[in-house]
């Protein structure tokens, strides 16, 4: 932090700026990039935007995309100053306040209003932005092409199909990959593909939307970019809302190319349902793999979208293999939105298995809770009279009711839990989640989860609401 404030100072200097007052780090997204708010003493100078990104091709795309942008009058943040080696940049500052931020605080008419401008800009970035672009900027491809719509169906696969476990033949999989690719590739191209058109990337200041983080931009298909902000995820749009933004879209682009909105409708479900796996496999790699907690608490909304694209398209037909996973990934219960009692503190006890699973996500906006590890227990998986009854069995607890060092590690536990149920009751909290963890997950750490369900249960008598769940049981129960 001390080596980029220094930077910042210096690079401030060079620029003719005034000394800064404060320079603070914001808080960081899902990329690499470091952002930083500089201050003034004087106060009537505007506050500005330093950033740091290690990635020098991704900027020079960026401040290349940017100047191309600013001339046209499209509303980007001016970019003030760069340091020689294209890694620091100073900007205009656009304040705190995303479309998504008010989104998710209530839909009014002012938001919507928004939405419309939003897409009008759209149409004008993708048609008028395009001409006299330099491509040969654009980073890390210059075209949507083949290679790069099988990035994203592989980042799908790997990052969120198979750390699930869910069922899919390989070679037909790879059929329906083929499938898609060659039908997003029919679509019309030669327009800016702005690639991460959404909300969160969208800023409100001086009461107008402003866009940011388009470096990821290259020449391709329009369809993309409307299926990214109409099916957000958290924005939740509702499907009479999304068919007016729809139709305006296509208004706006009927003037800008005349006769583009025909060909533009024939792909866009196909392009809808591709921009949705490249968001489970966001949501995945920046979840699942990196545990960031708004990656995680992400994924019900993705799945809540999916569900609704499936029920209304005849996917089965087009891409079967898809479809069997599409079935598969609404049906996964670790991500059903918890209903949780607003007047009481609701505790999640969960048994996992660490070699199987991992620890479970919390997506509650908690961020998660308690993590025991009961591999230090005495295992009767090893025992062969012992290894196919379960710790919801009597042998099974008969044997571990028995072990002085269980009765010690549960003691400990619970000891631990009730000094945070206390403090959660306190202070109002609804959510607490509680994990144990063993080799293969269903012998002690059910024991133990079930044996804290059962104290919390007793002590609290109806103050606190238990939930318990047996995660590798319930899993092999469904294979």
């Amino acid at each position: 932090m001390k080596n980029h404030t220094s930077i910042i100072e210096s690079l401030l200097r060079k620029n003719h700026f005034p000394d800064a007052e404060i320079i603070r780090e914001l808080p960081g997204s899902g990329s690499n990039r470091r952002y930083f708010r500089i201050t003034f003493r004087e106060k009537e100078l505007n506050s500005l935007i330093a950033a740091f990104n290690p990635d020098i091709n991704e900027n020079k795309a960026w401040l290349t995309f940017s100047n191309h942008f600013k001339k046209l009058e499209l509303p980007v943040p001016a970019i003030l100053a760069h340091d020689d080696n294209f890694r620091y940049f100073l900007l205009q500052d656009l304040g705190d306040i995303n479309l998504l931020d008010l989104v998710i605080n209530g839909m009014n008419d002012r938001i919507k209003d928004y939405y419309r401008q939003v897409v009008s800009d759209l149409v004008r970035f993708q048609t008028e932005g395009i001409r006299g672009l330099d491509m040969e900027a654009a980073y890390p491809v210059k075209d949507f092409d083949k290679d790069s719509v099988f990035w994203d169906l592989n980042y799908f696969k790997y990052y969120f199909v198979k750390p699930h476990e869910l069922l899919f033949d390989e070679h037909e999989l790879e059929n329906d990959f083929g499938a898609l690719a060659s039908r997003l590739l029919q679509a019309a191209t030669g327009f800016f593909q702005y690639r991460d058109f959404q909300t969160r990337n969208i800023m409100i200041f001086e009461n107008r939307p402003w866009y940011i983080d388009f470096q990821g931009g290259r020449r391709g298909p329009l369809q993309y970019d409307l299926a990214s902000l109409l099916y957000q995820a958290r924005a939740g749009l509702s499907p009479s809302f999304k068919n007016e933004l729809y139709q305006l879209y296509l208004d706006h682009l009927e003037q800008a190319v005349p006769g583009q909105s025909t060909q533009f409708k024939k792909y866009f479900t196909d392009f809808v349902y591709f921009r949705l796996m490249q968001v489970l496999g966001a949501y995945g790699f920046r979840g699942l793999i990196q545990r960031k907690g708004h990656f995680l608490r992400s994924i019900p909304y993705a799945i809540r979208n999916l569900k609704a694209l499936i029920a209304d398209s005849a996917i089965e037909k087009s891409y079967p293999q898809l479809h069997r996973i599409f079935v598969q990934i609404i049906s996964l219960s670790q991500y059903d939105e918890p209903d949780l009692p607003a007047e009481k503190l609701t505790v999640s006890i969960n048994s996992f298995s660490y070699k199987k699973t991992g620890y479970p996500s919390d997506i509650t906006e908690n961020g998660g809770g308690f993590v025991f590890d009961c591999r230090a227990l005495p295992n009767p998986g090893r025992i062969k009279e012992l290894m196919d009854f379960t710790g919801l069995e009597r042998p099974v607890i008969e044997y571990l009711q028995d072990k002085s060092e269980v009765n010690r590690f549960m003691i400990g536990t619970f000891q631990l839990v009730k000094q945070s149920i206390g403090k959660y009751l306190e202070r109002g909290f609804t959510h607490l989640q509680v994990n144990y963890g063993c080799t293969g997950g269903k012998h002690r750490s059910v024991y133990c989860a079930r044996q804290l369900a059962e104290f919390i249960s007793l002590k609290y008598n109806g103050r606190v609401e238990v939930r318990l769940k047996h995660i590798q049981i319930e899993k092999e129960k469904t294979l």
